[in-house]
C-alpha cells in the first residue's frame, strides 16, 4: 500500500512544477505515503497511539511461541533462510537477561529469569530509525505505528545501526524462494532491503487485531494507549510491566507483564 518508484518521482516531480523544495517536497511526499498506507475501510481499527502488552505469564510451552511466530510470519511472507547470519525476523524468543540488560538482579525469580520473551519492533515514541533513513523508506504515521516502504528502502542500514532493539533484518539474498508459502495478499520483499514488524497495519485497515495477538489466547493485549477505557490501559493500571531500554528514551509502546494483577475479583 506504499508508493512505489514511479509514484515517488512523479510527486517529487510535481513538488518542482509547483515550487515545493527541500524540507517542503520532502513532507508532501510522506504526507501522499502516509496516506497511502492508512487507507481505511469502513470497518478499520483506529487509535491515536497504538500500544502492545505481553503477559510472559501466560505463555507456558515452546509450542504456544512457535505458534504466535508462525502466525506472524507466515502472513507476512518471512522467509526462513535456515541460518543465523542471514536470519529475517519479525517477532522472535530471547532470554531476559537479554532482553533487559541492566535490569536484572540475583533475586529476580527463576521463572522470569529463564523464561524466553517475545521481541519485536518497539515501535517508538521517539524512533531513531526514522531520524536516519536518508530516504524516509521508515517513517512514523500519526497513529504511532512506524512504517516502512520497502520501494525507498536502498539499504544503508542505518536503521538498523539506530534501533537499540535489533528489531531490523536485511535481506542479504533474495528471500523469495524461502517462503514457504506465499500470502499473496501480503508483498513480498527482495535483496537489499530491510523490513520488521509493522504491527499488522495493513490487518488494521480491514479491522483486524495483528496476527500475533489473534494467536496468542489473550497472552499479548493490543489497543490505544492514548484511551484511558481500552483493554492495554487497563492491563498496565492492574500489572507491574517493563519496556525495554527505557532509559534510551525512544519511548518504547510494547510492555512486558511480569507480575500479577492487582485487580480484585
Amino acid at each position: 500500500m506504499s508508493i512505489n518508484r514511479r509514484e515517488f518521482l512523479k510527486i517529487a516531480g510535481a513538488s518542482t512544477l509547483f515550487g515545493l523544495t527541500g524540507t517542503a517536497a520532502v513532507e508532501e511526499i510522506l504526507k501522499t505515503s502516509a496516506d497511502a498506507s492508512v487507507l481505511k475501510g469502513a470497518d478499520a481499527l483506529s487509535a491515536k497511539r497504538w500500544a502492545m502488552t505481553i503477559d510472559v505469564n501466560k505463555i507456558r510451552s515452546k509450542e504456544e511461541y512457535e505458534k504466535i511466530i508462525h502466525a506472524c510470519h507466515s502472513i507476512h511472507n518471512v522467509p526462513d533462510i535456515g541460518n543465523q547470519k542471514d536470519e529475517v525476523k519479525w517477532i522472535w524468543e530471547e532470554e531476559y537477561e537479554n532482553s533487559f540488560p541492566g535490569v536484572s538482579d540475583e533475586f529476580v525469580p527463576a521463572h522470569i529469569m529463564h523464561k524466553p520473551f517475545l521481541l519485536l519492533c518497539n515501535h517508538c515514541a521517539k524512533p531513531p530509525c526514522v531520524r536516519v533513513c536518508p530516504t524516509k523508506a521508515t517513517f512514523k504515521r500519526p497513529d504511532g505505528i512506524v512504517a516502512m516502504d520497502y520501494h525507498r528502502c536502498i539499504g544503508c542500514r542505518f536503521c538498523m545501526a539506530a534501533c537499540p532493539f535489533g528489531a531490523r533484518s536485511f535481506n542479504w539474498r533474495d528471500p523469495r524462494p524461502f517462503i514457504k508459502e506465499e500470502n499473496k495478499e501480503f508483498p513480498t520483499r527482495m535483496k537489499g532491503v530491510v523490513e520488521k514488524c509493522t504491527f499488522c497495519s495493513e490487518r488494521l485497515a480491514r479491522g483486524q487485531k495483528p496476527a500475533c495477538v489473534e494467536a496468542s489466547g489473550g497472552a499479548l493485549v493490543f489497543g490505544d494507549l492514548e484511551d484511558p477505557n481500552s483493554e492495554v490501559r487497563h492491563v498496565l493500571s492492574t500489572h507491574y510491566t517493563l519496556r525495554r531500554k527505557p532509559e534510551l528514551g525512544t519511548g518504547p509502546s510494547v510492555y512486558y507483564v511480569i507480575g500479577g494483577g492487582t485487580e480484585h475479583a
